[in-house]
């Protein structure tokens, strides 16, 4: 079984009038597929390029394991020199990725080679944007960004299926209280209904991005990613202009995670059990409420 997919919308190019009306306002991702190529990265971002420009800085590595209920989130699994992760990833399949590292901190003439879209829209947040990889077949589990800012998502050196859901989902998708990500347990490429019968009915959507793609995300869209080959991504993150999204996510970002990662250090296994039925019971609930307006609406 697979969830409901529609294929996001892709253009060549797109004017500002264009993606605020159509895309930024109702928050529709779009795949651009010539925006980058105005960068110099376009044709500099190989990945002997990043090797020999990064250097050997350790850099944290994660895989495809549950998360461990004892550690804070965005716990490492293991380390590596940056330039010796590169030529495993070229060579290998592997499930280690490279996440939220920010080689451009070790690498300044690196912001030389991109260029934010500020022709499209304003708000862009950072000084040092963060940067992915990772290896053929690795996977980056279903979750929302904390801070709910508007993402650009450029592709470089290989391919990346993209799934993507509305947050109105949550529930649906098994949110784990007090996080941002979903509950663990079910294969977003094949999720099984009858254990998980909340996902059915769940609408997405997918790209296949490819080298200088850039995928735009509104905020608080729930993304899952894997990689089809060895490759890297750079974000370029927006502020909306929303007060109530600003809000939000300072709350994520300050009281909730403090929150989650006391109850984590304190209760550990015990706690991540109460998330996980409660996630299960929430999702349970939304699938009766549909049921229930389903049979009022026909009995009208």
């Amino acid at each position: 079984m697979k969830f409901n997919l529609s294929p996001i919308d892709v253009v060549e190019n797109i004017s500002k009038s264009d993606f605020e009306l159509n895309y930024l306002k109702p928050r529709r991702p779009l795949v651009i597929k010539n925006m980058a190529k105005k960068w110099p990265a376009y044709q500099k971002w190989t990945m002997d390029y990043m090797k020999d420009t990064v250097g050997d800085k350790t850099v944290p590595l994660y895989d495809s394991s549950k998360a461990d209920p004892s550690k804070p989130i965005n716990a490492s699994a293991a380390e590596m020199k940056f330039g010796d992760y590169i030529d495993l990833i070229k060579k290998t399949p592997t499930d280690l990725r490279i996440f939220l590292f920010d080689p451009i901190k070790f690498a300044p003439k690196l912001l030389e080679d991109y260029i934010a879209p500020k022709e499209l829209m304003g708000g862009f947040l950072d000084s040092y944007p963060n940067m992915f990889f990772g290896g053929k077949g690795s996977v980056t589990f279903l979750h929302y960004d904390i801070d709910l800012a508007h993402i650009f998502h450029t592709h470089f050196n290989g391919r990346k299926h993209v799934i993507l859901f509305d947050y109105k989902w949550k529930e649906r998708l098994y949110q784990i209280p007090y996080a941002t990500y979903a509950l663990e347990d079910y294969d977003v490429e094949n999720p099984d209904f009858e254990k998980f019968p909340a996902l059915k009915g769940v609408k997405g959507v997918e790209a296949f991005l490819e080298h200088g793609d850039t995928l735009f995300m509104p905020t608080g869209y729930w993304h899952w990613m894997k990689y089809l080959d060895g490759s890297f991504s750079i974000s370029l993150r927006a502020w909306d202009k929303s007060w109530a999204v600003k809000a939000k996510s300072l709350y994520n970002l300050t009281l909730q995670r403090k929150f989650d990662d006391f109850m984590k250090a304190n209760y550990r296994e015990k706690y991540m059990h109460w998330k996980e039925e409660l996630a299960i019971k929430r999702a349970s609930k939304a699938l009766e409420k549909i049921y229930r307006d389903n049979n009022e609406s026909m009995n009208k």
